[in-house]
Protein backbone atom coordinates (compact mmCIF):
# COMPACT_ATOMS: atom_id res chain seq x y z
CA UNK A 1 0.00 0.00 0.00
CA UNK A 2 1.72 3.59 -1.26
CA UNK A 3 1.07 6.50 1.57
CA UNK A 4 2.57 9.48 0.49
CA UNK A 5 3.61 11.89 3.86
CA UNK A 6 4.69 14.93 2.23
CA UNK A 7 6.61 17.14 5.21
CA UNK A 8 7.68 20.74 3.56
CA UNK A 9 7.79 23.87 5.14
CA UNK A 10 5.20 26.46 4.89
CA UNK A 11 7.02 29.60 4.65
CA UNK A 12 7.85 30.83 1.68
CA UNK A 13 10.86 33.30 0.92
CA UNK A 14 8.96 35.55 -1.16
CA UNK A 15 10.42 39.31 -2.53
CA UNK A 16 7.18 40.87 -1.56
CA UNK A 17 4.98 42.39 -4.32
CA UNK A 18 5.31 45.58 -7.06
CA UNK A 19 2.60 46.96 -8.86
CA UNK A 20 4.34 47.36 -12.29
CA UNK A 21 5.00 44.28 -15.25
CA UNK A 22 8.64 44.71 -14.54
CA UNK A 23 7.94 43.25 -11.34
CA UNK A 24 5.72 40.47 -12.97
CA UNK A 25 4.50 37.94 -10.85
CA UNK A 26 7.20 34.79 -11.20
CA UNK A 27 7.50 32.95 -8.28
CA UNK A 28 9.14 29.79 -6.94
CA UNK A 29 6.84 27.91 -4.28
CA UNK A 30 8.04 24.96 -3.53
CA UNK A 31 11.01 24.37 -1.79
CA UNK A 32 12.97 22.54 -3.62
CA UNK A 33 12.12 23.43 -7.15
CA UNK A 34 13.72 25.76 -9.49
CA UNK A 35 11.61 28.27 -10.71
CA UNK A 36 12.98 28.29 -14.50
CA UNK A 37 13.29 25.70 -16.95
CA UNK A 38 15.56 25.44 -19.64
CA UNK A 39 12.97 25.82 -22.46
CA UNK A 40 15.60 24.65 -24.89
CA UNK A 41 16.40 21.26 -23.29
CA UNK A 42 14.70 19.57 -26.08
CA UNK A 43 15.81 20.27 -29.54
CA UNK A 44 12.12 18.93 -30.42
CA UNK A 45 9.41 16.22 -29.15
CA UNK A 46 11.56 13.60 -31.25
CA UNK A 47 14.28 14.05 -29.20
CA UNK A 48 12.18 13.98 -26.07
CA UNK A 49 10.36 10.42 -27.25
CA UNK A 50 13.68 9.12 -28.11
CA UNK A 51 15.26 9.82 -24.30
CA UNK A 52 11.75 8.00 -22.96
CA UNK A 53 11.89 4.93 -25.37
CA UNK A 54 16.00 4.34 -24.29
CA UNK A 55 14.93 5.24 -20.27
CA UNK A 56 11.97 2.87 -20.68
CA UNK A 57 11.87 0.38 -22.67
CA UNK A 58 10.26 -2.70 -21.67
CA UNK A 59 7.88 -0.67 -19.45
CA UNK A 60 4.02 -1.06 -19.85
CA UNK A 61 3.47 2.45 -21.46
CA UNK A 62 -0.25 2.81 -22.66
CA UNK A 63 -3.14 0.44 -21.89
CA UNK A 64 -6.81 0.42 -23.25
CA UNK A 65 -9.12 -2.94 -23.20
CA UNK A 66 -6.72 -5.01 -21.62
CA UNK A 67 -3.90 -4.42 -24.12
CA UNK A 68 -0.62 -3.49 -23.00
CA UNK A 69 2.24 -1.97 -25.36
CA UNK A 70 5.35 -0.96 -23.66
CA UNK A 71 7.98 1.79 -24.23
CA UNK A 72 9.59 0.54 -26.71
CA UNK A 73 6.75 -1.24 -28.45
CA UNK A 74 5.08 2.44 -28.86
CA UNK A 75 8.77 3.73 -30.17
CA UNK A 76 8.49 0.29 -33.15
CA UNK A 77 4.99 0.93 -33.86
CA UNK A 78 4.95 5.20 -33.76
CA UNK A 79 8.35 4.89 -35.98
CA UNK A 80 6.44 2.68 -38.73
CA UNK A 81 3.26 4.81 -38.34
CA UNK A 82 5.74 7.73 -39.13
CA UNK A 83 7.83 5.41 -42.22
CA UNK A 84 4.49 5.49 -43.98
CA UNK A 85 3.30 8.55 -44.09
CA UNK A 86 6.69 9.52 -45.28
CA UNK A 87 6.74 6.50 -47.70
CA UNK A 88 3.64 6.37 -48.97
CA UNK A 89 1.98 9.74 -48.71
CA UNK A 90 4.90 11.56 -49.17
CA UNK A 91 4.55 13.96 -45.72
CA UNK A 92 6.91 16.56 -45.76
CA UNK A 93 7.88 18.62 -42.85
CA UNK A 94 4.86 20.94 -41.60
CA UNK A 95 2.11 19.09 -43.54
CA UNK A 96 -1.23 18.77 -41.41
CA UNK A 97 -2.34 15.60 -40.86
CA UNK A 98 -5.72 14.89 -38.82
CA UNK A 99 -6.83 12.72 -35.75
CA UNK A 100 -10.65 11.51 -35.14
CA UNK A 101 -10.65 9.15 -32.99
CA UNK A 102 -11.73 8.72 -29.26
CA UNK A 103 -8.52 7.24 -26.97
CA UNK A 104 -7.90 4.15 -28.14
CA UNK A 105 -4.07 2.63 -28.34
CA UNK A 106 -4.40 3.59 -32.39
CA UNK A 107 -4.32 7.32 -31.35
CA UNK A 108 -0.54 7.59 -29.34
CA UNK A 109 0.87 5.56 -31.97
CA UNK A 110 -0.81 7.45 -35.00
CA UNK A 111 -0.04 11.43 -32.65
CA UNK A 112 3.54 9.96 -31.98
CA UNK A 113 3.94 9.18 -35.78
CA UNK A 114 2.81 12.48 -37.24
CA UNK A 115 5.35 14.14 -35.31
CA UNK A 116 8.10 12.08 -36.16
CA UNK A 117 7.46 12.03 -39.29
CA UNK A 118 7.61 15.80 -39.01
CA UNK A 119 3.90 16.57 -39.87
CA UNK A 120 1.99 18.70 -37.60
CA UNK A 121 -1.20 17.11 -35.44
CA UNK A 122 -4.38 18.63 -35.74
CA UNK A 123 -6.97 16.82 -33.18
CA UNK A 124 -10.51 16.83 -34.24
CA UNK A 125 -13.20 16.04 -32.25
CA UNK A 126 -14.73 12.75 -33.32
CA UNK A 127 -18.44 13.85 -32.60
CA UNK A 128 -18.24 16.66 -34.54
CA UNK A 129 -20.63 17.63 -37.26
CA UNK A 130 -19.97 17.48 -40.50
CA UNK A 131 -20.17 21.05 -41.23
CA UNK A 132 -17.42 21.29 -37.89
CA UNK A 133 -15.43 19.22 -39.58
CA UNK A 134 -15.34 20.80 -42.72
CA UNK A 135 -14.21 23.96 -41.46
CA UNK A 136 -11.78 22.58 -39.24
CA UNK A 137 -9.86 20.80 -42.12
CA UNK A 138 -9.99 23.14 -44.52
CA UNK A 139 -9.18 25.97 -42.54
CA UNK A 140 -6.07 23.20 -41.42
CA UNK A 141 -5.39 22.47 -45.28
CA UNK A 142 -5.21 19.11 -43.61
CA UNK A 143 -3.10 16.61 -46.83
CA UNK A 144 -4.96 13.37 -45.18
CA UNK A 145 -6.41 12.28 -41.27
CA UNK A 146 -6.81 8.82 -39.29
CA UNK A 147 -10.30 8.19 -38.91
CA UNK A 148 -12.83 5.77 -36.31
CA UNK A 149 -14.72 3.76 -38.70
CA UNK A 150 -17.76 4.77 -36.30
CA UNK A 151 -17.23 8.53 -37.84
CA UNK A 152 -16.09 7.37 -41.52
CA UNK A 153 -19.35 8.52 -42.47
CA UNK A 154 -19.16 11.88 -41.30
CA UNK A 155 -15.76 12.79 -43.29
CA UNK A 156 -17.24 11.13 -46.18
CA UNK A 157 -19.43 13.72 -46.32
CA UNK A 158 -17.26 16.45 -46.52
CA UNK A 159 -14.01 15.10 -47.82
CA UNK A 160 -14.58 16.27 -51.33
CA UNK A 161 -14.76 19.97 -49.91
CA UNK A 162 -11.48 19.46 -47.89
CA UNK A 163 -7.96 19.64 -49.32
CA UNK A 164 -7.50 15.95 -47.53
CA UNK A 165 -6.06 13.28 -50.29
CA UNK A 166 -4.57 10.35 -47.85
CA UNK A 167 -7.18 8.84 -45.97
CA UNK A 168 -6.31 6.11 -42.79
CA UNK A 169 -9.74 3.70 -41.19
CA UNK A 170 -9.31 1.82 -37.63
CA UNK A 171 -11.14 0.44 -36.15
CA UNK A 172 -12.16 0.18 -32.27
CA UNK A 173 -10.29 -3.05 -31.49
CA UNK A 174 -7.68 -2.75 -34.22
CA UNK A 175 -4.64 -2.36 -31.88
CA UNK A 176 -5.84 -5.50 -29.51
CA UNK A 177 -5.00 -9.13 -29.75
CA UNK A 178 -6.25 -10.98 -32.75
CA UNK A 179 -9.49 -12.62 -31.04
CA UNK A 180 -10.32 -10.11 -28.66
CA UNK A 181 -10.20 -7.40 -31.77
CA UNK A 182 -12.07 -9.72 -33.93
CA UNK A 183 -14.62 -9.73 -30.91
CA UNK A 184 -15.15 -5.71 -29.78
CA UNK A 185 -14.85 -4.73 -34.00
CA UNK A 186 -17.87 -7.15 -34.22
CA UNK A 187 -19.66 -6.49 -31.42
CA UNK A 188 -19.31 -2.70 -32.81
CA UNK A 189 -20.44 -2.61 -36.00
CA UNK A 190 -23.29 -5.80 -35.93
CA UNK A 191 -24.18 -5.71 -32.15
CA UNK A 192 -24.59 -2.03 -31.07
CA UNK A 193 -24.67 -0.80 -35.06
CA UNK A 194 -22.18 2.24 -33.83
CA UNK A 195 -21.11 2.09 -37.51
CA UNK A 196 -23.43 4.41 -40.31
CA UNK A 197 -22.39 3.25 -43.59
CA UNK A 198 -19.76 5.09 -45.50
CA UNK A 199 -18.04 4.99 -48.78
CA UNK A 200 -14.40 6.87 -49.34
CA UNK A 201 -12.62 5.57 -52.08
CA UNK A 202 -8.67 5.10 -51.77
CA UNK A 203 -8.73 4.61 -48.04
CA UNK A 204 -6.33 2.61 -46.49
CA UNK A 205 -6.75 0.37 -43.08
CA UNK A 206 -4.92 0.86 -39.94
CA UNK A 207 -3.20 -2.59 -40.18
CA UNK A 208 -2.58 -2.34 -43.81
CA UNK A 209 -0.47 1.08 -42.87
CA UNK A 210 1.17 -0.46 -39.92
CA UNK A 211 2.49 -3.74 -42.01
CA UNK A 212 3.72 -1.22 -44.80
CA UNK A 213 5.14 0.99 -42.69
CA UNK A 214 7.39 -1.96 -40.75
CA UNK A 215 9.10 -2.65 -44.62
CA UNK A 216 9.56 1.04 -45.04
CA UNK A 217 12.06 3.49 -44.26
CA UNK A 218 12.04 6.36 -42.08
CA UNK A 219 14.04 9.39 -42.75
CA UNK A 220 14.56 12.06 -39.30
CA UNK A 221 13.36 15.36 -40.44
CA UNK A 222 15.80 17.21 -38.42
CA UNK A 223 12.98 19.29 -36.40
CA UNK A 224 13.54 22.42 -34.30
CA UNK A 225 12.13 23.84 -31.13
CA UNK A 226 10.38 26.35 -33.72
CA UNK A 227 8.20 23.52 -35.80
CA UNK A 228 4.75 23.74 -35.58
CA UNK A 229 3.62 20.16 -33.52
CA UNK A 230 -0.19 21.02 -33.10
CA UNK A 231 -2.55 23.16 -34.89
CA UNK A 232 -4.76 22.75 -31.70
CA UNK A 233 -8.57 24.42 -32.27
CA UNK A 234 -9.85 25.92 -29.70
CA UNK A 235 -13.09 25.97 -28.10
CA UNK A 236 -14.70 28.87 -30.25
CA UNK A 237 -16.70 30.94 -27.98
CA UNK A 238 -16.94 33.18 -30.29
CA UNK A 239 -17.50 32.41 -34.23
CA UNK A 240 -15.47 29.61 -35.69
CA UNK A 241 -12.72 28.23 -33.70
CA UNK A 242 -9.15 29.08 -34.55
CA UNK A 243 -6.58 27.41 -34.93
CA UNK A 244 -3.25 27.98 -31.91
CA UNK A 245 0.24 26.88 -32.86
CA UNK A 246 2.01 24.99 -30.85
CA UNK A 247 5.12 24.62 -31.23
CA UNK A 248 7.64 21.65 -30.44
CA UNK A 249 8.98 23.84 -28.16
CA UNK A 250 5.68 25.11 -26.41
CA UNK A 251 5.34 21.86 -26.38
CA UNK A 252 8.90 20.40 -24.60
CA UNK A 253 8.90 23.80 -22.48
CA UNK A 254 4.77 22.49 -20.81
CA UNK A 255 6.39 19.24 -20.10
CA UNK A 256 9.77 20.33 -18.58
CA UNK A 257 7.29 23.04 -16.55
CA UNK A 258 4.37 20.73 -15.02
CA UNK A 259 7.09 17.65 -14.53
CA UNK A 260 8.84 20.51 -12.45
CA UNK A 261 5.67 21.28 -10.30
CA UNK A 262 5.39 17.60 -9.33
CA UNK A 263 8.83 16.35 -9.55
CA UNK A 264 8.33 15.84 -5.34
CA UNK A 265 5.61 13.84 -5.54
CA UNK A 266 6.20 11.87 -8.83
CA UNK A 267 7.99 8.71 -9.19
CA UNK A 268 9.80 7.32 -12.71
CA UNK A 269 8.18 4.01 -13.88
CA UNK A 270 5.77 3.94 -11.19
CA UNK A 271 2.73 5.57 -11.80
CA UNK A 272 -0.32 4.50 -12.86
CA UNK A 273 -2.50 7.20 -15.07
CA UNK A 274 -6.09 7.51 -15.73
CA UNK A 275 -6.33 8.74 -18.90
CA UNK A 276 -10.58 9.45 -19.04
CA UNK A 277 -9.66 13.12 -20.78
CA UNK A 278 -10.29 12.62 -24.67
CA UNK A 279 -6.96 12.63 -26.27
CA UNK A 280 -7.96 15.10 -28.93
CA UNK A 281 -7.99 17.71 -25.65
CA UNK A 282 -4.65 19.86 -25.25
CA UNK A 283 -5.34 19.44 -21.70
CA UNK A 284 -4.80 15.38 -22.13
CA UNK A 285 -2.31 15.48 -24.27
CA UNK A 286 -0.13 17.08 -21.28
CA UNK A 287 -1.50 15.72 -18.95
CA UNK A 288 -2.25 12.14 -19.97
CA UNK A 289 0.03 11.26 -22.36
CA UNK A 290 3.17 13.62 -23.31
CA UNK A 291 4.38 14.53 -19.27
CA UNK A 292 3.58 11.14 -17.79
CA UNK A 293 5.78 9.50 -20.60
CA UNK A 294 8.25 11.99 -19.23
CA UNK A 295 8.18 10.07 -15.77
CA UNK A 296 7.75 6.42 -17.97
CA UNK A 297 4.13 6.25 -16.28
CA UNK A 298 1.42 3.97 -17.24
CA UNK A 299 -1.30 5.38 -18.93
CA UNK A 300 -4.73 3.27 -19.04
CA UNK A 301 -7.23 5.18 -21.72
CA UNK A 302 -10.68 4.99 -21.37
CA UNK A 303 -12.26 5.36 -24.78
CA UNK A 304 -16.21 6.18 -23.62
CA UNK A 305 -15.66 8.26 -20.04
CA UNK A 306 -19.27 8.55 -20.25
CA UNK A 307 -19.79 4.57 -20.01
CA UNK A 308 -20.16 4.79 -16.31
CA UNK A 309 -20.14 0.93 -15.68
CA UNK A 310 -16.52 0.64 -18.13
CA UNK A 311 -15.19 3.65 -15.74
CA UNK A 312 -16.00 2.15 -12.93
CA UNK A 313 -14.55 -1.48 -14.09
CA UNK A 314 -11.20 0.27 -14.38
CA UNK A 315 -11.26 2.11 -10.94
CA UNK A 316 -11.90 -1.40 -9.27
CA UNK A 317 -9.15 -2.94 -11.54
CA UNK A 318 -5.97 -0.57 -11.28
CA UNK A 319 -4.44 0.99 -8.51
CA UNK A 320 -4.29 4.27 -10.61
CA UNK A 321 -1.82 6.50 -8.58
CA UNK A 322 -2.71 10.12 -11.25
CA UNK A 323 -6.84 10.65 -11.17
CA UNK A 324 -6.37 12.92 -14.29
CA UNK A 325 -10.04 14.84 -14.83
CA UNK A 326 -12.36 18.12 -14.79
CA UNK A 327 -14.97 19.06 -12.10
CA UNK A 328 -17.60 17.65 -13.88
CA UNK A 329 -15.71 14.04 -14.20
CA UNK A 330 -14.77 14.42 -10.35
CA UNK A 331 -18.22 15.50 -9.50
CA UNK A 332 -19.61 12.02 -11.80
CA UNK A 333 -17.57 9.08 -9.92
CA UNK A 334 -18.56 11.13 -6.34
CA UNK A 335 -21.91 9.89 -7.73
CA UNK A 336 -21.28 6.41 -8.06
CA UNK A 337 -21.92 4.49 -4.70
CA UNK A 338 -19.78 1.26 -6.31
CA UNK A 339 -16.52 4.02 -5.71
CA UNK A 340 -17.37 4.61 -1.95
CA UNK A 341 -15.87 1.43 -0.59
CA UNK A 342 -12.81 1.61 -3.35
CA UNK A 343 -9.43 1.81 -2.56
CA UNK A 344 -7.50 5.01 -3.22
CA UNK A 345 -4.80 4.92 -0.85
CA UNK A 346 -2.44 4.44 -4.32
CA UNK A 347 -3.41 7.99 -5.57
CA UNK A 348 -0.30 10.22 -5.31
CA UNK A 349 -2.50 13.05 -7.54
CA UNK A 350 -5.59 14.16 -8.30
CA UNK A 351 -5.62 16.65 -10.75
CA UNK A 352 -8.19 19.25 -12.36
CA UNK A 353 -7.99 21.59 -14.89
CA UNK A 354 -10.46 22.60 -18.10
CA UNK A 355 -12.88 24.91 -15.93
CA UNK A 356 -13.57 25.95 -12.60
CA UNK A 357 -13.01 23.14 -9.51
CA UNK A 358 -15.53 23.42 -7.28
CA UNK A 359 -14.94 23.92 -3.07
CA UNK A 360 -17.81 21.32 -2.56
CA UNK A 361 -16.44 18.52 -5.25
CA UNK A 362 -13.20 19.35 -4.29
CA UNK A 363 -13.99 18.57 -0.67
CA UNK A 364 -16.10 15.60 -0.77
CA UNK A 365 -13.47 13.75 -3.27
CA UNK A 366 -10.61 14.29 -0.71
CA UNK A 367 -13.11 12.28 1.95
CA UNK A 368 -13.24 10.07 -0.70
CA UNK A 369 -9.84 9.66 -1.88
CA UNK A 370 -8.42 11.13 0.89
CA UNK A 371 -6.29 13.01 -1.82
CA UNK A 372 -6.11 16.52 -2.43
CA UNK A 373 -7.46 17.74 -5.94
CA UNK A 374 -4.62 19.81 -7.36
CA UNK A 375 -6.57 22.36 -9.12
CA UNK A 376 -4.49 24.18 -12.50
CA UNK A 377 -5.31 26.24 -14.99
CA UNK A 378 -4.21 27.48 -18.28
CA UNK A 379 -5.47 27.71 -22.12
CA UNK A 380 -5.10 25.86 -25.54
CA UNK A 381 -3.14 28.49 -26.51
CA UNK A 382 -0.34 28.22 -23.66
CA UNK A 383 -0.21 24.19 -24.53
CA UNK A 384 -2.11 24.39 -22.11
CA UNK A 385 -0.65 24.32 -18.15
CA UNK A 386 0.23 28.12 -16.88
CA UNK A 387 -0.75 28.20 -13.06
CA UNK A 388 -0.79 25.21 -10.48
CA UNK A 389 -0.94 24.90 -7.26
CA UNK A 390 2.00 23.27 -5.33
CA UNK A 391 1.96 19.78 -4.51
CA UNK A 392 2.30 20.16 -1.40
CA UNK A 393 -1.04 22.05 -0.78
CA UNK A 394 -3.31 19.39 0.99
CA UNK A 395 -6.45 21.70 1.16
CA UNK A 396 -8.84 23.65 -1.33
CA UNK A 397 -8.15 27.48 -1.80
CA UNK A 398 -9.97 28.28 -4.38
CA UNK A 399 -6.97 29.36 -6.09
CA UNK A 400 -5.45 28.28 -9.50
CA UNK A 401 -2.02 28.33 -8.18
CA UNK A 402 0.81 30.33 -8.93
CA UNK A 403 2.64 30.86 -12.25
CA UNK A 404 4.41 27.08 -13.20
CA UNK A 405 8.34 27.63 -14.06
CA UNK A 406 9.67 30.39 -16.12
CA UNK A 407 6.08 31.53 -16.41
CA UNK A 408 5.36 35.17 -16.08
CA UNK A 409 1.57 36.44 -14.79
CA UNK A 410 0.39 39.82 -15.19
CA UNK A 411 -3.12 41.38 -14.00
CA UNK A 412 -4.20 44.62 -15.96
CA UNK A 413 -7.23 46.97 -16.51
CA UNK A 414 -9.13 47.76 -19.87
CA UNK A 415 -5.95 50.48 -20.72
CA UNK A 416 -3.57 47.40 -20.43
CA UNK A 417 -2.10 48.92 -17.70
CA UNK A 418 -0.43 46.39 -15.08
CA UNK A 419 -2.85 46.88 -11.24
CA UNK A 420 -0.54 44.47 -8.86
CA UNK A 421 -2.08 42.61 -6.24
CA UNK A 422 -5.36 41.62 -5.04
CA UNK A 423 -7.04 44.15 -7.80
CA UNK A 424 -9.67 42.19 -10.44
CA UNK A 425 -8.50 42.45 -14.20
CA UNK A 426 -7.66 40.54 -16.88
CA UNK A 427 -5.06 37.90 -16.99
CA UNK A 428 -1.41 38.06 -19.18
CA UNK A 429 0.51 35.45 -19.36
CA UNK A 430 4.12 35.05 -20.88
CA UNK A 431 6.02 32.24 -21.07
CA UNK A 432 7.79 29.39 -23.46
CA UNK A 433 4.73 28.03 -23.86
CA UNK A 434 2.84 30.54 -25.16
CA UNK A 435 1.63 29.60 -28.85
CA UNK A 436 2.99 31.40 -32.22
CA UNK A 437 -0.25 33.02 -32.83
CA UNK A 438 -3.39 31.81 -34.22
CA UNK A 439 -3.21 29.87 -38.03
CA UNK A 440 -3.67 32.22 -41.05
CA UNK A 441 -5.78 34.78 -38.96
CA UNK A 442 -2.99 37.65 -38.23
CA UNK A 443 -5.35 40.21 -36.75
CA UNK A 444 -6.73 37.94 -34.22
CA UNK A 445 -3.29 37.33 -33.35
CA UNK A 446 -2.11 40.56 -32.89
CA UNK A 447 -5.46 40.98 -30.44
CA UNK A 448 -4.43 38.93 -28.04
CA UNK A 449 -0.32 38.13 -28.08
CA UNK A 450 1.81 41.67 -27.92
CA UNK A 451 5.45 41.75 -29.47
CA UNK A 452 6.83 41.10 -26.82
CA UNK A 453 4.76 37.96 -25.67
CA UNK A 454 2.26 38.75 -23.45
CA UNK A 455 -1.12 36.75 -23.75
CA UNK A 456 -3.97 38.25 -23.06
CA UNK A 457 -6.28 35.48 -21.82
CA UNK A 458 -10.01 37.00 -21.85
CA UNK A 459 -10.08 35.60 -17.83
CA UNK A 460 -10.49 37.50 -15.31
CA UNK A 461 -8.88 37.29 -12.10
CA UNK A 462 -6.38 38.61 -9.81
CA UNK A 463 -3.36 37.97 -7.25
CA UNK A 464 -3.00 37.66 -3.80
CA UNK A 465 -0.42 39.65 -2.39
CA UNK A 466 1.56 36.40 -2.21
CA UNK A 467 1.46 35.40 -6.17
CA UNK A 468 -1.40 32.99 -5.86
CA UNK A 469 -3.71 33.51 -8.88
CA UNK A 470 -7.25 33.70 -8.39
CA UNK A 471 -10.11 33.38 -11.51
CA UNK A 472 -13.15 35.09 -11.60
CA UNK A 473 -14.33 34.25 -14.69
CA UNK A 474 -14.21 34.52 -18.97
CA UNK A 475 -14.61 38.28 -19.43
CA UNK A 476 -17.27 37.73 -22.16
CA UNK A 477 -19.30 35.61 -19.73
CA UNK A 478 -19.64 38.48 -17.45
CA UNK A 479 -23.04 39.34 -16.41
CA UNK A 480 -23.84 43.34 -15.73
CA UNK A 481 -26.98 44.07 -13.77
CA UNK A 482 -27.79 47.04 -13.68
CA UNK A 483 -24.12 49.07 -14.08
CA UNK A 484 -23.14 45.84 -11.21
CA UNK A 485 -20.60 43.24 -12.77
CA UNK A 486 -21.78 39.36 -11.71
CA UNK A 487 -19.03 36.55 -12.41
CA UNK A 488 -21.29 33.69 -13.21
CA UNK A 489 -18.45 31.28 -11.29
CA UNK A 490 -19.62 32.93 -7.81
CA UNK A 491 -22.74 32.25 -8.24
CA UNK A 492 -22.18 28.75 -9.69
CA UNK A 493 -20.41 28.05 -6.74
CA UNK A 494 -22.60 29.01 -4.02
CA UNK A 495 -25.49 27.35 -6.09
CA UNK A 496 -23.29 24.10 -6.45
CA UNK A 497 -23.06 24.01 -2.60
CA UNK A 498 -26.37 22.83 -2.07
CA UNK A 499 -26.35 19.02 -1.74
CA UNK A 500 -29.56 18.61 -3.91
CA UNK A 501 -27.64 19.50 -6.94
CA UNK A 502 -25.71 17.87 -9.10
CA UNK A 503 -25.03 20.11 -11.61
CA UNK A 504 -25.38 23.93 -12.58
CA UNK A 505 -24.46 27.16 -14.73
CA UNK A 506 -25.54 30.61 -14.77
CA UNK A 507 -25.56 33.18 -17.63
CA UNK A 508 -26.94 36.16 -18.21
CA UNK A 509 -30.78 36.85 -20.10
CA UNK A 510 -31.29 40.72 -21.46
CA UNK A 511 -33.97 42.73 -19.68
CA UNK A 512 -35.38 45.71 -20.57
CA UNK A 513 -34.70 47.29 -17.50
CA UNK A 514 -31.65 45.87 -15.89
CA UNK A 515 -29.30 45.63 -18.79
CA UNK A 516 -29.48 41.82 -17.98
CA UNK A 517 -30.72 39.88 -14.93
CA UNK A 518 -29.30 36.72 -13.71
CA UNK A 519 -30.36 32.81 -14.99
CA UNK A 520 -29.75 29.17 -13.27
CA UNK A 521 -29.60 26.12 -14.92
CA UNK A 522 -29.75 23.26 -12.38
CA UNK A 523 -29.39 19.76 -12.94
CA UNK A 524 -30.90 18.14 -9.44
CA UNK A 525 -29.47 15.42 -7.58
CA UNK A 526 -33.02 15.70 -5.25
CA UNK A 527 -36.13 15.38 -7.03
CA UNK A 528 -37.90 17.45 -4.55
CA UNK A 529 -36.09 20.56 -4.69
CA UNK A 530 -37.76 23.47 -6.14
CA UNK A 531 -36.80 27.18 -7.65
CA UNK A 532 -38.33 29.00 -4.24
CA UNK A 533 -35.32 26.69 -2.54
CA UNK A 534 -32.51 27.76 -4.65
CA UNK A 535 -33.52 31.50 -4.73
CA UNK A 536 -33.80 31.22 -0.87
CA UNK A 537 -30.61 29.62 -0.65
CA UNK A 538 -29.14 32.45 -2.68
CA UNK A 539 -30.13 35.38 -1.15
CA UNK A 540 -28.11 33.96 2.44
CA UNK A 541 -25.00 33.82 0.51
CA UNK A 542 -25.13 36.51 -1.68
CA UNK A 543 -25.75 40.49 -2.49
CA UNK A 544 -29.14 41.13 -4.41
CA UNK A 545 -28.40 41.87 -7.50
CA UNK A 546 -26.15 38.26 -7.72
CA UNK A 547 -29.54 36.63 -6.72
CA UNK A 548 -31.00 34.26 -9.73
CA UNK A 549 -34.26 35.86 -10.88
CA UNK A 550 -35.22 32.73 -12.98
CA UNK A 551 -33.71 28.85 -12.57
CA UNK A 552 -34.24 26.21 -14.62
CA UNK A 553 -34.30 22.32 -14.05
CA UNK A 554 -32.97 20.23 -16.65
CA UNK A 555 -31.98 16.38 -16.82
CA UNK A 556 -28.80 17.66 -18.17
CA UNK A 557 -26.39 20.40 -19.19
CA UNK A 558 -24.55 20.67 -22.45
CA UNK A 559 -20.98 20.24 -22.16
CA UNK A 560 -17.74 19.53 -24.19
CA UNK A 561 -15.62 16.90 -25.52
CA UNK A 562 -14.23 17.29 -22.09
CA UNK A 563 -16.92 17.70 -20.06
CA UNK A 564 -17.34 21.18 -19.56
CA UNK A 565 -20.42 23.03 -19.03
CA UNK A 566 -21.41 25.37 -22.19
CA UNK A 567 -22.56 28.43 -21.01
CA UNK A 568 -22.52 29.39 -24.95
CA UNK A 569 -25.29 26.92 -25.46
CA UNK A 570 -27.47 27.81 -23.22
CA UNK A 571 -26.72 31.39 -24.14
CA UNK A 572 -27.84 30.32 -27.93
CA UNK A 573 -30.89 28.65 -26.55
CA UNK A 574 -31.66 31.55 -24.76
CA UNK A 575 -31.69 34.03 -27.58
CA UNK A 576 -33.51 31.79 -29.46
CA UNK A 577 -36.32 31.56 -27.73
CA UNK A 578 -36.72 35.39 -26.57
Amino acid sequence: MRIFVVIVSLFFALNCCADTVEHVWLRNYQPGVPHTINPDQYSSLTEFFAESFNKYKDHPCFENMGKTISYSELDVQSRDFAAFLQYKFKLAKGDRFAIMMPNVLQYPVAMLGILRAGGTVVNINPLYTADELEHQLVDSQATGIIVLESFAHTLAKVIDKTQVQHVIVTRVGDALNPVKALAVNFSVKYIKKKVPTWHIKDRYWFKDVMAQGAKAKYQDPKLSGEDLAFLQYTGGTTGFPKGAMLTHRNMTSNILQTAQMLSQLLRYKREVVFGALPMYHIYAVIATCLQPIYYGSTIVLITNPRDTKSVIKEIKSHKFTGMIGVNTLFSLLLEQPELTKEDFSEVAISMSGGMPLQKSVAERWQQLSNNHITDTYGLTETSPASCMNPSHFTQYTGSVGVPIPSTEISIRDDNNHDIGSDKVGELYIRGPQVMRGYWNKPAETKNVLSEDGWLRTGDIGRIDANGFVYLVDRKKDMINVSGFKVYPNEVEAVIGAMPQILEVAVIGVMSPNHGELVKAFVVKKDQSLTEEAVIAYCREHLTGYKVPKFVEFRDSLPKSNVNKILRRALKEETKEQS
